[in-house]
């Protein structure tokens, strides 16, 4: 005889994450949002950092790692507080300080950090606050004044408030230096290494990157202490995951060819790469012209234009979100159903860390890929990278095959018989000229 369990039983028996031993109130949350399983890089790293041990994870954007160190840090804070209480601290207790922070390149990185501790330390008494650049400081400020435990930051703002004593790190406890690499990238190291220059030397360090150069090597080895190594490969296992396609299309014809595709009601959202910032802005206007609403984000725009896009995208009141690669860093939407380069990227890696916008976490998604004459050289390293050929869809509408059907032996062969005809002085010059 079959007995049914309570509807509380099973949901807890369905959630691996109670293996991880992880505090109620955090179960809870993770509960109340609907996840049962952790990533790879949560089962690997929540139980090394929650042990106190530094962590270096190569891990890149979409495989769960901001939940991999938000969790247990909320957790160990938690932790810390109580003991505080039980020991009668009551200046640890009642005047909350700066005892985490969490450094990122980006400001939509940072507000999305900040957005992942207010989930899962829905139910803990844990105050958490995000500062960043291109915005008046007042509300920071008196935010900072009021007292917080979490520090979210950009480098150039958190600066700017330490130079002006807003800021202590003399008490921090926890330190999280996010997609370090990017930093590298976008020239934040030198005030990175200002900013770790005022840490205390006793502290747990966890360090994210999607890559390892030699100068994130030189930097993870002086802020770790006997870290705990934690990679997962964004290579083909996040690739395979998601289904490829690539329309070769000429230049002229890649607005076209975009409004045509997303006339499909199929593709729900859709995250649009532009290489360039004009680029994404004449996008997102051709594609309103054709009554389908979409909006740019890049770097020309105000932080509080940026912000109300992604929110209008998140919120699915803006379909298509047309973005350049910086500003797209940090961006992170659940069931994105679509990621299509409207241009490919000069860097092969590049292509992985766009796509792998869809498909998150192991879950289906689909990318599409335009490509002009001029990229071929771009797909080549790309599919080298990869290590497969994209599929290859033809007989769409801006098919160069079907807008050139001759083939090119033939148009040669009619090209010898017009140069022929005219003695080969005319058609001769200008095949010279054209070699």
């Amino acid at each position: 005889m079959m007995v049914a369990l309570p509807y509380f039983l099973i949901k807890f028996f369905e959630v691996s994450f109670n293996n991880l031993q992880l505090i109620e109130p955090l179960l809870k949350a993770l509960h109340h949002e609907g996840y049962a399983k952790p990533t790879p890089i949560q089962e690997q790293g929540i139980p090394k950092i929650l042990e106190g041990r530094d962590l270096l994870a190569c891990a890149q954007t979409g495989t769960g790692k901001t939940a991999a160190f938000a969790i247990p840090i909320l957790q160990l804070m938690h932790q810390q507080k109580q003991n505080a209480s039980r020991q009668q601290n009551s200046g640890y207790a009642q005047r909350r300080r700066i005892r985490t922070l969490v450094l990122t390149p980006t400001r939509e990185l940072a507000i999305q950090v900040e957005e992942s501790l207010r989930t899962y330390g829905r139910y803990l008494d844990i105050k958490h606050l995000v500062v960043f650049g291109g915005v008046s400081q007042f509300n920071q400020v008196n935010a900072l004044r009021r007292g917080v435990d979490i520090l979210v930051a950009t480098p150039g703002r958190l600066l700017d408030l330490i130079n002006q004593r807003h800021v202590s790190l003399n008490e921090i406890k926890f330190f999280v230096l996010d997609e370090a690499d990017r930093m590298l990238d976008m020239g934040f190291v030198h005030d990175v290494k200002r900013i770790i220059s005022k840490l205390p030397a006793q502290k747990q360090t966890l360090f994210f990157s999607a890559t390892i150069p030699t100068e994130i090597k030189q930097l993870a080895n002086v802020l770790l202490q006997n870290p705990v190594k934690v990679e997962v490969s964004p290579g083909a296992s996040t690739v395979d995951t998601i289904q490829q396609s690539l329309y070769f299309v000429e230049k002229q014809n890649k607005r076209l060819l975009l409004a045509h595709l997303l006339s499909d009601a199929a593709v729900q959202t859709a995250l649009v790469f532009s290489k360039t910032k004009h680029g994404a802005d004449r996008i997102a206007r051709d594609l309103n012209r054709s009554n389908i609403m979409a909006e740019a984000i890049h770097g020309n725009k105000s932080q509080n234009e940026r912000q109300r896009t992604l929110n209008n995208f998140k919120n699915k009141r803006t379909r298509i979100l047309v973005a350049t690669d910086i500003a797209a860093r940090g961006i992170d939407i659940d069931a994105l159903s679509h990621v299509i380069n409207f241009d490919l990227p000069d860097i092969p890696e590049t292509y992985v860390h766009r796509i792998g916008r869809t498909g998150r976490a192991g879950a289906s998604g689909v990318a599409i890929s335009f490509c002009d004459y001029e990229e071929k050289i771009c797909l080549a390293d790309i599919q080298k990278l990869i290590n497969k050929k994209i599929p290859v869809v033809k007989d769409h509408p801006y098919d160069v095959a079907l807008m050139h059907p001759q083939p090119q032996a033939s148009q040669q062969s009619n090209f010898n018989k017009r140069r022929n005809a005219g003695g080969g002085k005319r058609y001769g010059r200008t095949f010279r000229q054209r070699a």
